[in-house]
């Protein structure tokens, strides 16, 4: 595509990051705004939305000569509604202009007269300069003073001419007024744009991850950091207000433990048509009640499905229903889309990158951080990599399943952050119910520790579950304690295959592996509690 140029006050359609392209204008930024590094941007104010953004040039298209292309490809009542906010600008800014064009045809009129007589009064001068000059040939030295005198007058510029160039006015600059725009305010971006847009092409050499831009508004926060990895947060999860518009695509689902149950769920909710399958064939039942299909292999869910998704226990787990018989790999194809959400190693989801890869299926990781009652409520946080075409194709499912999605790059990258996220939380239950026992055993109140901590820095819902669960006893599993100390080993070679220490890990996986020899595995990572009074 030719490069275009563009200016403060054009229409555009501006591209934010998975979303389709919106409608907006170029507008001068707040000033306490500071424009990114990097390559030229624009700042956009979005119609129909609250939305404000910085966007690289290369984000952007001239909305009319690309109206009728974006209007094909986006049929959602927002995106309409902000078509017709600009439909409306237009109607204003042209009654407007012709206001304008009538002030400026009776400004020109009253110039061309005055030019005329300014015209009439040269030629007058002109021709009784001629006749002077006539009557003075007669007189050499007088007449060639007179005639010196009248050429002079002649050569300097006319009253007109003075004017205009006295005039403070300078052209060929848009003017500043913005005042004129008026942008109806409306839910954000995230909720009203759902889905890819395949027709939306960028110049050749731009990688559409390249988004350059800040949003303004809290309520839509999209970043990306020079690794190339981006996010798109929400204060909110979509999946409960229900204002997600799902993908026309075919989804399978395989695997309904803890946490695939709550996303199926939700994926049905959400209007998604889903295939599911489970090794316990029991528990899809619930599913088919809902409205699920049933498939009876992972390779026929695969085949029959545009998108499959799962979501299993271990790396060995992950493999087997790979690479095992009548397995996801018999069913792909050319173009069919296998999205791995299991917390595994880099090693064992590259492996299952490279073989679905290799026949011909597209591949992405997306592993999600939360539990049990998150994953039901729809507000998990999704870590992907791999393909980014596949990661926008799940828009409306990440939507559905969580509050936040992270695109992190090339496969690999979403299992070691994955890793990394649950050695954290790992370390800090185990720390947590170290804390507990030690006030227990010095004669101090659990319950009064627990009150000090969420008043202090710590205070957050995790802690006050765990604690709430190790106080009363229930350990019911909302995270299964087997997972946490795989997870924490997987963590700890993750650090030993970069030779970087973690001792922290290595000890909390410790009391981990203690618990389960206690038969803790089955329950709630809290009860490694008991590992302490045991």
């Amino acid at each position: 595509m030719a490069a275009v140029n563009l200016r403060l006050g054009d229409l555009v359609w501006g591209k934010l990051g998975r979303y389709p392209p919106w409608p907006g204008k170029i507008v001068n930024p707040p000033k306490d705004l500071k424009k990114p590094r990097g390559k030229k941007c624009f700042f956009v104010k979005f119609f129909g939305t609250e939305d404000h953004a910085w966007i690289k040039v290369e984000q952007l298209k001239p909305y009319h000569a690309h109206k009728e292309e974006m209007i094909k490809i986006n049929k959602g009542k927002r995106f309409q509604q902000a078509v017709d906010a600009v439909e409306e600008f237009l109607k204003k800014a042209k009654g407007k202009d012709q206001a304008s064009s009538h002030n400026s045809n009776e400004e020109k009129n009253r110039r061309n007269s005055s030019e005329e007589r300014g015209k009439q009064s040269a030629g007058e001068e002109k021709r009784k300069a001629g006749l002077s000059e006539g009557k003075l040939k007669k007189s050499t030295g007088e007449g060639k003073k007179r005639a010196s005198s009248v050429s002079s007058e002649r050569g300097s510029k006319s009253p007109l001419k003075r004017a205009l160039d006295q005039s403070p006015r300078k052209r060929g600059r848009p003017p500043k007024d913005e005042k004129d725009l008026t942008i109806p305010e409306s839910s954000t971006v995230k909720r009203v744009m759902t889905g890819t847009v395949a027709g939306f092409k960028w110049p050749p050499g731009v990688s559409e991850p390249a988004v350059c831009y800040q949003a303004i508004t809290k309520k839509l926060k999209v970043c990306e950091e020079e690794t190339g990895s981006t996010s798109i947060q929400a204060a909110d999860s979509t999946a409960v207000n229900g204002s997600i518009t799902p993908t026309d695509k075919k989804i399978g689902f395989l695997g309904l433990g803890l946490m695939g149950s709550g996303i199926v769920s939700n994926l049905l909710k959400m209007g998604h048509t889903v295939t599911v399958w489970n090794r316990t064939a029991e528990k899809c039942d619930l599913f088919i009640q809902e409205g699920a299909r049933l498939g009876r292999t992972p390779a026929e869910v695969v085949s029959t499905c545009d998108i499959t998704f799962a979501c299993v226990s271990d790396p060995k787990a992950a493999k087997d229903l790979v690479l095992g018989p009548s397995g996801v790999l018999q069913g792909i194809r050319p173009g069919k889309c296998y999205v791995d959400m299991s917390t595994v190693d880099a090693d064992t989801v590259t492996e299952l990158a490279q073989v679905i890869v290799s026949r011909g299926g597209r591949f992405l990781e997306a592993p999600v951080s939360g539990n049990q009652q998150l994953s039901n409520d729809g507000m998990l946080v999704i870590l992907a990599a791999g393909d980014r075409g596949l990661y926008e194709d799940c828009s409306s499912c990440f939507q559905a399943m969580g509050k936040t999605s992270f695109f992190l790059g090339e496969v690999g990258n979403a299992a070691k952050m994955m890793l990394i996220v649950n050695m954290v939380q790992g370390s800090f239950m185990a720390t947590i119910a170290e804390g507990l026992t030690l006030a227990q055993v010095t004669g101090q109140s659990q319950q009064t520790l627990l009150d000090i901590l969420n008043q202090g820095q710590l205070a957050s819902i995790f802690l006050d579950q765990k604690c709430q669960n190790i106080l009363q006893g229930n350990f019911k599993p909302d995270f299964y304690l087997k997972y946490i100390q795989k997870d924490l080993r997987l963590a700890i070679a993750l650090g030993d295959s970069v030779n970087h220490p973690t001792p922290m890990a290595a000890a909390a996986n410790e009391v981990y592996k203690r618990a389960k020899a206690l038969d803790q595995s089955d329950n709630d990572m809290s009860a490694v509690y008991r590992a302490y009074i045991h």
